[in-house]
């Protein structure tokens, strides 16, 4: 028998590295004012609609945007694991663009600078994938993480499907995880920010 088990992915709020342009990784940025009321805004609409547990990345930014979700459902557990952290930025983090290529020219993202590898970031992201499908089969599970990582992870998930890799803040993905092959049943959604606006 097979069991679907149902991966609601959910981007941080805003931080002010964020509207700066500068990349993040695994430097632990908090969320801004406006990052706080963006996750306000996604725990409300998530609120109304059933879930499982919460699985959030350690790094401030989403736990504390995992936080907020948890309080609007009052019995759901919230667990952090570290797999959902991030990609490595390495020397780029904390830098813009303009700097970036100030410091080491236009072709910087050939040179070794200390990024995580694409295969780690993978293979982290997939472990955890398949430990929540024994754990949670046909549960609903929420993972609040950052949008390299999520982006990475759903091209693997989703390979058939032509999808964006850049993933608004406090967007909403929703995976059906599938035997044969998986369901992308939302994509990046905001619809939860326009009341905010």
């Amino acid at each position: 028998m097979f069991t679907i088990t149902i991966i609601g992915f959910v981007r941080h709020g805003v931080t002010a590295w964020n509207k700066e342009g500068r990349a993040q990784g695994s430097t632990d940025v908090p969320l801004d004012d406006e990052g706080i009321e963006m996750a306000h805004g996604v725990a409300q609409r998530l609120s109304g609609e059933q879930w499982d547990v919460i699985y959030t990345s350690p790094l401030i930014r989403a736990a504390k945007t995992a936080e907020i979700i948890a309080d609007s459902m009052p019995d759901i557990r919230l667990l952090s694991d570290n797999r959902l952290r991030e990609s490595g930025g390495g020397l780029v983090e904390g830098l813009t663009e303009m700097e970036r290529v100030k410091k080491w020219g236009h072709s910087w993202r050939q040179l070794e600078l200390g990024f995580e590898p694409q295969e780690e970031i993978i293979s982290r992201g997939l472990n955890f994938i398949e430990e929540i499908k024994e754990l949670h089969p046909d549960k609903r599970i929420l993972v609040v993480s950052h949008g390299g990582f999520i982006g990475r992870l759903i091209k693997e998930l989703v390979p058939y499907k032509d999808l964006a890799m850049d993933l608004e803040n406090t967007s909403v993905t929703i995976i059906k995880l599938q035997e044969d092959r998986n369901l992308c049943e939302l994509f990046n959604c905001t619809k939860h920010l326009q009341r905010i606006k």
